[in-house]
């Protein structure tokens, strides 16, 4: 972080807070505000005379609780800048009468107390999203004591501990007595991997940062009793399961299974119950000290930052790569990358790794100075656009403008925009136009699939990414399905217009499938929640017609998914058949009068 602070072309605004972002990829308009800090930050030497006289005390952060600091501090050693700061909240000399002692100390005058926060605008080309994450907070967790017993600690309390540069530095001693503990225990999973309490997903550093901490204390109180207590060890990195081992034999006991209860006995010791799957039998140990390996969870920024930025989140709450294996660090919007724990749970090479080859994705896009965009985008018809601002509402990317108080046509940023074509679909004034994807071409692939034989044919609209992706995998994997499917592509289910669906029922095609990726894994953010809604509202119209709106199917499948490709298109068949010749000649005449009555009507 210090060599960040003095390079030339890096800025590091600290103490700020992102509150607005707008734009597109080489070309974002980002909103900071500066906190002040009531420290002039290039003056201050952090000669610490302000610290000695300042009377307010309160808990140090860093330190976890462990230790004090004054209202007057610096975050944390070798922080940048080298400066102190002060927690206005905290202080009582913005009211010299009461205090004022720091300004008197100050031999600099850096200390301020009529700063204010400062708001910054930046134009950035790329953005890089590393939020990182929070430590779980095992207060609810009762059964383990923590907060009820000064004994008991979490995972990261104890780091402060051992630390050289901590509240004891670097003595192991427990916090209710000073005395240096004889036996320890870790409990493993604290937060992760739980139904009940915590996350369900693993926190992934956990394991290692417990197996690396019963080293740390054998390598210097080789006789003190260390024992941990676990589900099962995740030691799947470089060399991990050689530390594994090497902390085994230098005697830590590791015993599968997590305590049931604990509870505190005479002199502070840590009672454990814990049931040994091992030997299945209910065992106690006393304890000197109790560790919490705990987890990790999403920063309490991230769904801020997302709304902000249009992304995407896991079920989990952290955030969700373009494509796991071909786009691991972009996001959907582009020009966004992440890195780090914001995309999940890892530990510090995967964090770097993944830093580096963001920093990399973005180079790649701003190393030309200029951007190429696809052609698949949306164009606008002037004299169609009626102002509605239903494009605008439905792009998941920002990337139309509608003014429906000066009545002017809605505009595409062709920047922004990814080509979803969802913004088509919901036009109902046929105002937008896709390139590429137009509504002529779909519609002539849909007449010359159904030309022939058209009661024997299965219409699937597939979206390029997944579901087209998943008929691919399903043909190179030689499984067998239907032969009479017939694919149109689309670059998203979100493109597949309401006329689309009644020009095929039109031109006699017994069952027609919409198909794309799984909700939550668009491509395009959101888009397919569109789609969901559109398919909702046609079969509620062929109700009303007298159609059966089982003949209108509505499917995820993923590119990796071909097993269930070919088992939607096996289930597509079997409604086909029920769908008689007599059944599809009603439809076609049902439409057709549809069809007159609009005619007449706008006549």
């Amino acid at each position: 972080m210090t060599d960040a602070g003095r390079h030339p072309r890096i800025t590091l605004h600290t103490m700020s807070e992102i509150v607005g972002v707008k734009g597109y990829v080489g070309n974002f308009d980002v909103k900071i505000v500066k906190k002040a800090r009531y420290v002039d930050e290039k003056e201050c030497t952090a000669c610490g005379d302000c610290v000695k006289v300042c009377p307010v005390v309160r808990p140090d952060e860093f330190n976890m609780g462990l230790s004090s600091r004054k209202a007057i501090f610096s975050p944390f050693p070798q922080a940048v800048p080298s400066a102190y700061l002060i927690n206005i909240n905290e202080c009582l000399g913005h009211n010299p009468s009461v205090c004022a002692k720091c300004v008197d100390a100050c031999d600099k005058k850096c200390i301020n107390f009529h700063m204010s926060d400062e708001e910054i605008s930046l134009n950035v080309g790329t953005i890089i999203v590393a939020t990182g994450h929070e430590p779980y907070n095992p207060k609810e967790l009762d059964e383990y004591g923590y907060t009820r017993f000064e004994n008991v600690l979490t995972s990261l309390e104890f780091e402060r501990l051992v630390n050289a540069g901590g509240p004891s530095n670097g003595e192991l001693v427990r916090p209710s007595d000073r005395k240096h503990p004889e036996s320890i225990g870790f409990i493993q999973c604290v937060g992760s991997r739980s139904a009940r309490k915590g996350s369900e997903y693993c926190s992934n550093i956990c394991c290692m940062n417990t197996i690396k901490s019963t080293l740390i204390l054998k390598e210097h109180y080789p006789d003190m009793e260390i024992k941990v207590f676990y589900m099962d060890i995740r030691a799947f990195g470089k060399g991990f399961e050689d530390l594994y081992k090497r902390s085994r034999r230098l005697g830590v006991q590791y015993l599968r299974g997590l305590p049931g209860t604990v509870e505190e006995t005479e002199g502070g010791k840590i009672r454990v119950a814990v049931e040994n799957t091992a030997t299945g039998k209910i065992e106690f140990y006393e304890l000197d000290m109790l560790v919490l390996a705990i987890g990790i969870k999403p920063s309490k920024g991230t769904r801020r930052l997302q709304e902000m930025l249009g992304l995407q989140l896991t079920p989990d709450g952290f955030y969700l790569e373009a494509h796991p294996k071909l786009q691991p660090v972009d996001a959907a919007t582009r020009g966004i990358f992440y890195a780090g724990t914001a995309e999940g749970p890892k530990d510090i090479k995967e964090s770097v790794t993944q830093a580096s080859a963001a920093v990399a994705r973005a180079i790649r896009l701003m190393h030309r100075g200029e951007i190429k965009t696809e052609p698949i985008t949306a164009e606008i018809i002037d004299e169609k656009c009626k102002f509605c601002g239903k494009c605008a509402e439905v792009c998941p990317y920002n990337a139309i403008k509608v003014d429906t108080k000066k009545k002017t046509p809605a505009a595409v940023n062709t920047a922004a925009c990814a080509g979803c074509g969802t913004c088509a679909a919901e036009c109902k004034f046929d105002a937008i136009i896709m390139n590429h994807y137009t509504d002529d071409q779909i519609n002539n692939q849909t007449d010359t699939m159904l030309r022939n034989k058209s009661e024997e044919r299965i219409l699937v609209f597939a979206c390029n990414w997944c579901s087209y992706a998943g008929a691919d995998y399903a043909g190179v994997s030689r499984l067998q399905y239907p032969s009479n499917v017939r694919l149109i592509r689309t670059m998203c289910s979100g493109r597949v217009d309401e006329k689309f669906i009644w020009h095929a029922f039109l031109k006699g095609a017994p069952v027609v499938l919409v198909s794309g990726c799984h909700i939550g894994d668009c491509h395009y953010i959101d888009a397919n929640r569109w789609t969901e809604k559109r398919i909702e509202k046609v079969h509620k119209k062929m109700e009303k017609m007298g159609i059966r709106p089982e003949r209108l199917q509505l499917e995820w499948i993923s590119a990796a998914e071909g097993i269930r490709f070919a088992g939607v298109m096996k289930k597509m068949e079997g409604l086909r058949k029920s769908v008689s010749e007599h059944e599809i000649t009603e439809t076609v005449e049902i439409l057709k009068k549809k069809m007159k009555k609009k005619k007449k009507q706008r006549s």
